[in-house]
C-alpha cells in the first residue's frame, strides 16, 4: 500500500440527489479519510432540496454535457483532441463493439461524454471511480481506456439487474478492459457478478453501513395512545411496491385506528393517491414528498413502523440493501419489509422485524398484528437496533474501498 492516497475522479450519474444518501455518505467518509477527489456528474440537479450530508462534501463538482447537442463544440473539441491518440481509438474500437449489441442514442452520448471527461480530467488523476455499473461505468470505462487509467465501480440494484449479461460481463474480465475492481453492496448482488468475472477477488462485497454520527439517539419509547403511525419512505416507483401498500391499508380492520405518511418523489404520486381516493381511505394518509435528511429524521421519531413493501419490477429491477431501513433502525423504529433481494442479509423475519409477501393480504394482517402488540414492536425494533450497530456500520466498508482503491493503483503501476 502507498502511504499516500490516490487521487480519484469519481463519476455519478447525478448530484446531488435526494435518494442516494448512499452515495454522499461513502465520499464524504472516503473524503474524510483522506481522499482528494472530484466529481463528475453525467446530469445536472434535480431535486429542489438538499442533504446536509451533500454540504459536508468539499470535492469540486464538474458536469459533463447532459445531452451532446446542448455543448456541441465542448464535445467537439473533446472529440478532436482525442483523434491524435492511439488511446482513442482503442476506446472507439470498444465503444463500437458495445453500441452493435446496443444501438441508442444514449450510447452514443456515453461515448461523447467519455470524451470530454478524458479531456477535461486533471494530469494528476490516479485512479477513476463510478457509481453503478451501467451508464456512469460505460462512461468511466471508456474514458480510462483514453486516459491509460484504472478504473473501479461500486454496484447497487437496478444497474445489476436490468444491464445485459454481456455487458456486465466485459465490464468484469481484464481482457476486455474491465474494472479493476467491482464492489457491490448486497451479497445476492456479490454471488451474480461473481459468476460473470473472470477472477473471484475482482469483486468485493461492502455493505454501505451507517455513520451512526449522522443520527441523534433513539427517542424515548411513546406510550401507546391507540394510533398506529405507519411510515414509508422511497420513491414512488414500482419495484417500492406501494401500489401494494395502498391496497394493504384498505384491508385493515374498521377498527384500528392507523395513519400512513409516505416520503419521497417519484412518477406515480397521481396514480397511487387516486387510487386511495377510490378505496376510501386518502384521508388517513399524508404525502410528504421529497424531504431532505433531517425532515426523514424526524419522521422516523415520531413513528410506530416502518414499511418497505420492496418487490421485482416487471423489467427485473429490485432493491439493495435500502438504506432507509438502517436509518429507521437506528431510531428503533419497528420494521416490515419483504424477503427481496438483499434485504434478508439484515433483516431476520420475527427477529429484526418482519418480513412478508407483498400481497396486499398478508402485508394487512402484519400491519395490523404490529399496530396492535405494542410489545412485540419494540422487542422487533431494540433487536434491528442491535443489528445495526454491531454488524451495518459504515466504517468497516470505507476501509475496505480505501485498500482496494490502492490496490488498483499500486497494480496499474506494476503493470
Amino acid at each position: 500500500m502507498t502511504s499516500q492516497r490516490p487521487k480519484v475522479a469519481v463519476v455519478v450519474k447525478g448530484w446531488p440527489r435526494l435518494s442516494e444518501t448512499f452515495i454522499a455518505q461513502e465520499l464524504v467518509a472516503l473524503e474524510e479519510t483522506g481522499y482528494d477527489m472530484a466529481l463528475w456528474s453525467l446530469r445536472f440537479p434535480t431535486d429542489k432540496k438538499r442533504h446536509p450530508l451533500h454540504d459536508r462534501l468539499k470535492a469540486p463538482v464538474h458536469y459533463l454535457p447532459e445531452y451532446l447537442h446542448q455543448e456541441p463544440l465542448r464535445v467537439l473539441r473533446s472529440v478532436f483532441a482525442g483523434m491524435s491518440k492511439p488511446e482513442f481509438w482503442k476506446a472507439a474500437a470498444v465503444w463500437l463493439k458495445d453500441l452493435r449489441r446496443d444501438i441508442t442514442r444514449n450510447r452514443v452520448r456515453r461515448f461523447g461524454q467519455a470524451c470530454v471527461l478524458a479531456r477535461e480530467l486533471p494530469r494528476d488523476i490516479d485512479v477513476l471511480y463510478a457509481h453503478f455499473m451501467h451508464t456512469p461505468a460505460s462512461v468511466t470505462r471508456y474514458a480510462a481506456i483514453m486516459r491509460d487509467l484504472p478504473w473501479s465501480v461500486s454496484a447497487h440494484a437496478k444497474d445489476i439487474w436490468t444491464s445485459p449479461e454481456w455487458e456486465k460481463r466485459e465490464k468484469l474480465q481484464a481482457d476486455t478492459h474491465g474494472a479493476a475492481f467491482l464492489a457491490t453492496c448486497t451479497g445476492v448482488g456479490a454471488r451474480h457478478l461473481v459468476e460473470l468475472a473472470d477472477r473471484d477477488d475482482r469483486v468485493e462485497l461492502v455493505y454501505h453501513g451507517l455513520d451512526l454520527t449522522r443520527f441523534p439517539e433513539p427517542p424515548v419509547p411513546r406510550e401507546p395512545d391507540g394510533m398506529a403511525r405507519f411510515l414509508s419512505v422511497g420513491r414512488l416507483v414500482e419495484k417500492k411496491g406501494f401500489d401494494r401498500l395502498i391496497a394493504a391499508l384498505a384491508l385493515l380492520p374498521k377498527d384500528l385506528n392507523w395513519r400512513w405518511e409516505h416520503i419521497g418523489g417519484g412518477g406515480s404520486g397521481a396514480v397511487l393517491k387516486a387510487e386511495a381516493e377510490r378505496l376510501g381511505i386518502a384521508d388517513r394518509i399524508v404525502w410528504r414528498g421529497a424531504c431532505d435528511q433531517p425532515e426523514v429524521i424526524e419522521a422516523l421519531r415520531v413513528s410506530d413502523v416502518f414499511v418497505l413493501p420492496s418487490r421485482v419490477a416487471v423489467d427485473g429491477d429490485r432493491d439493495g440493501l435500502p438504506n432507509v431501513l438502517m436509518e429507521a433502525a437506528s431510531q428503533k423504529l419497528c420494521l416490515l419489509s419483504t424477503p427481496v433481494s438483499a434485504i434478508p442479509e439484515f433483516i431476520t423475519d420475527g427477529e429484526h422485524g418482519v418480513l412478508s409477501s407483498d400481497a396486499p393480504e398478508a402485508l394487512a394482517e402484519a400491519m395490523e398484528r404490529l399496530a396492535r402488540e405494542p410489545a412485540l414492536r419494540a422487542q422487533l425494533a431494540e433487536a434491528a437496533y442491535v443489528r445495526l450497530t454491531t454488524s451495518f456500520l459504515m466504517q468497516p466498508g470505507i476501509a475496505q474501498l480505501d485498500a482496494r482503491l490502492q490496490a488498483a493503483v499500486t497494480a496499474d503501476q506494476r503493470g
